[in-house]
């Protein structure tokens, strides 16, 4: 018998399952995608049930795969989208409104009134975050405003409120366990970051009563176990944590000063900060990295929205590529953009913008442009946006960083790697394992379960597949960049 590890990964697409051994190794691995729902112009939603089904079907195909009996399954982990918004009914389990997407926007308005009150110190000293449409509890005061009857069964104690890891957690333990771990906390608005407790003060600003929020642990905590009708074994579920603060444990980046980047539906830059809790001058986030055996490590994190979603926006909507690895192929068909320039704001622009009502643009189209030049444009928008977060980070004092890791779906295409190299004039590693997410949650889980003493052990976990280092010159960067900022100042501004 030897021991092994289920790590469940629930994307803002797709939802995976992997299992591992206590060596890091993969075993097994089931991915499924699920629809998305654009209601309205800004709007994003998933089915609940859609999220809970595909998790369902990916672990049990997993399970299945795995040249292993489930009883060997000794722990589980979670890592999940952040900020997505589900209420449901104690009761019944029943959600009362589809969730709502970390990149919906319907709540701008809101989120410009709390500003215009003088709330943004408040928040951004408490929380770590800046007041934006992104963070949970503004969907949460949305929902409970705009469904019927919802806020007077909150205040009754009727309804749970949590982001996909806690709906999971509710779901797997068959409605036993209501709990997350403080990293998906802390993108609330509602967490104090700094005693690592629900606020009070903030959630009578959005008017949530505390009895519908669930009970916030450490990332290593035992939160339960799984209902032996949904793998024909308990399994225990010992490891939670956000999508990002995952992805920066499966990087082994656990000491300060640590940076990762990951390319999913977004793109999200974190730098490991240690005990110090920094705070951002240039528009950056202060978050938690992870919270372990009690103990909150901090760092400082830059959201871009769109990333991958671009690619999927070139393939679905536009109809410019038929896959994904066609994007590769055309950027590298092409000498430059041919002064095209994509601003892919779709759903505003984050970090360091913070622009809610920007949209997206493609500026310097001629009649010489081809697809090549627009899906280079597209693929380069995403180097620029990461270097606009590396260069917030520098003036936050985040200085030397001679290595970035990156992971995600998009890190597959080396001309992005090594156009992302020559940006930020800094050398990017990739990791074997690009779907780093879950590399880290399993990790999480196994170190919760007793499997691992401590985080150190994660390093023997990470194992280079390539490097890139940067081969253009700081001038031909520099212009580049120039003509982006040029774009961008195009799109933000409401002159």
């Amino acid at each position: 018998m030897s021991d092994y590890i289920l790590s469940i990964d629930q994307g803002t697409s797709s939802s995976r399952a992997m299992i591992f051994d206590v060596s890091g190794n993969v075993i097994s691995s089931s991915q499924k995608s699920f629809e998305q729902h654009y209601p309205g112009d800004g709007w994003v939603e998933h089915n609940p049930e859609d999220i809970w089904q595909s998790v369902l079907s990916v672990s049990q195909n997993a399970i299945l795969e795995a040249p292993i009996v489930v009883d060997e399954i000794k722990a589980l982990g979670i890592t999940n989208q952040r900020e997505t918004t589900i209420i449901w009914e104690v009761a019944t389990g029943k959600p009362i409104y589809p969730a709502i997407v970390w990149q919906d926007r319907r709540t701008a308005a809101f989120c410009e009134g709390l500003t215009q009150e003088g709330y943004d110190e408040l928040f951004k000293e408490k929380t770590g975050l800046t007041i934006d449409p992104y963070f949970s509890g503004t969907k949460i005061h949305w929902i409970l405003d705009y469904v019927k009857g919802a806020r007077k069964k909150a205040e009754a104690g009727e309804l749970a409120f949590g982001t996909v890891d806690s709906y999971l957690l509710w779901q797997l333990t068959g409605g036993k366990v209501h709990a997350t771990d403080a990293t998906n906390a802390s993108r609330s608005l509602l967490f104090n970051i700094h005693d690592c407790q629900w606020d009070e003060e903030l959630l009578e600003i959005f008017n949530i009563p505390e009895s519908m929020l669930p009970e916030v642990k450490s990332s290593n905590s035992n939160f339960g176990v799984t209902d032996k009708a949904i793998f024909g074994h308990e399994i225990p579920i010992t490891g939670i944590a956000g999508d990002q603060h995952a992805a920066l444990i499966g990087q082994a980046c656990i000491t300060p000063g640590a940076m990762k980047s990951t390319y999913g539906t977004g793109t999200f830059m974190m730098v490991n900060t240690g005990d110090e809790m920094i705070v951002s001058q240039n528009n950056l986030i202060t978050t938690l990295a992870y919270h372990i055996d009690g103990k909150p490590t901090y760092a400082i994190e830059g959201s871009i929205f769109i990333a991958g979603a671009l690619i999927d926006w070139l393939k679905d909507k536009s109809q410019m590529i038929k896959t994904s690895e066609e994007s590769e192929v055309l950027s590298a068909a092409v000498e430059d953009t041919g002064g095209v320039t994509f601003v892919p704001a779709f759903t505003g622009l984050g970090a360091p913008y913070w622009d809610p009502e920007a949209k997206g643009a493609i500026l310097g189209l001629t009649r010489d442009t081809s697809r090549a030049h627009i899906v280079r444009a597209a693929l380069e928008s995403v180097a620029f946006q990461t270097l606009d977060l590396m260069m917030a980070m520098e003036e936050d004092g985040i200085m030397d960083v001679s290595i970035i890791r990156v992971d995600g779906g998009m890190v597959k295409n080396k001309w992005l790697c090594q156009q992302l190299a020559d940006m930020l004039q800094i050398t990017m590693q990739r990791p074997k394992t690009t779907e780093i997410t879950t590399v880290g949650a399993a990790f999480l889980a196994g170190l919760g379960a007793g499997i691992f003493n401590d985080l150190s052990e994660v390093n023997s976990w990470w194992v280079e597949d390539n490097t890139f280092l940067p081969n253009i010159g700081s001038p031909l960067r520099d212009k580049m960049y120039l003509n982006w900022q040029k774009a961008v100042k195009r799109v933000t501004d409401k002159a």
